[in-house]
């Protein structure tokens, strides 16, 4: 009976915390338009190539007759100048960036998360090599590394993700390497230490888990700027190659018609911008709700 009462207890705990996180999300308009705007990305995404009315002008299809066609009903977005339905090719595009946004910071989060963890860890020697590596990086704009990364590796989606994550992962490794320097210092750690742990084991069973909560932060934030930064590549040829839908290619052909044929341009970078608006409004979400001292505050005023 005492196993299946603290059962019990614990249950109603989980689902307070549950209520409480959920009354959290309704009292934000904002975090919930985040959420909104990511679910729909995401669904887009997924399902584009059965929802989207041209699926075949995603890549291969050529309709010169119908080229430059402007806003209608047959076609929402207008056409492009190849006669290809930009609708379709915008719905289709969410696919691409996603991935990319997603593998990117991915990426960029385990190398990051590892060498932060590494350096905040052991210090000394270890410390100093790994920091300075960062700070060399760090001393260049994320922006302009990318671009050089991605001239060096040569025009393309895949090289294009490699050259952003090689800028991405020292924020990761700056974040973590702070947070670890703190938790490190706790009684946990310390018992787990006297227990006899490894070092590898009392990071990555330990402390690593509590430096979550800011990592998944600043992850999910970053996933819209890594879709900037590609479109940004995109667009000045160094991203995804034609017939690619991709955002910035798609915006870089569509400057050429300008301002006449608008509608090339407006669309995928209304695209985009709703994109990095999304992920920015969920990850303010998430600060908030990760947050111990926002949490407790919450509780006090209710």
């Amino acid at each position: 009976m005492a196993i299946i009462k603290d059962f019990r207890s614990e249950h109603r705990a989980d689902l307070r915390e549950f209520s409480f996180t959920l009354r959290m999300i309704w009292r934000s308009p904002l975090t919930i338009m985040g959420v909104v705007i990511v679910s729909g990305l995401v669904i887009l995404a997924v399902l584009a190539p059965s929802i989207i009315p041209y699926p075949q002008d995603a890549y291969v299809s050529m309709h010169p007759e119908s080229a430059l066609l402007p806003v209608s009903l047959e076609h929402l977005f207008g056409t492009d100048e190849l006669g290809r339905d930009l609708f379709s090719r915008s719905i289709y595009g969410a696919r691409i960036s996603l991935q990319v946004g997603v593998i990117v910071i991915a990426v960029a989060a385990i190398v990051g998360v590892a060498l932060g963890g590494v350096a905040g860890y052991f210090g000394g020697a270890v410390d100093e090599g790994i920091m300075r590596i960062t700070d060399a990086f760090l001393s260049v704009p994320a922006l302009i590394l990318a671009l050089a990364v991605a001239a060096t590796l040569g025009p393309g989606l895949n090289n294009a993700m490699a050259a952003i994550a090689v800028t991405w992962w020292p924020w990761y490794a700056r974040l973590v390497r702070s947070q670890v320097l703190e938790i490190k210092q706790e009684l946990f750690v310390e018992a787990a230490r006297s227990m006899g742990g490894g070092k590898l084991y009392i990071i990555f069973k330990h402390i690593m888990p509590n430096t979550l909560a800011p990592i998944v932060v600043n992850a999910s934030m970053d996933v819209g700027f890594a879709i900037l930064t590609a479109a940004s590549l995109g667009f000045l040829g160094l991203g995804a190659q034609p017939p690619a839908p991709e955002w910035g290619l798609m915006i870089s052909t569509g400057r050429k018609y300008m301002p006449t044929r608008w509608w090339y341009t407006t669309f995928p970078g209304l695209m985009i911008f709703v994109s990095v608006l999304g992920f920015n409004l969920l990850g303010d979400g998430l600060r908030d709700l990760l947050d111990p001292r926002i949490r407790r505050k919450g509780r006090v005023k209710k």
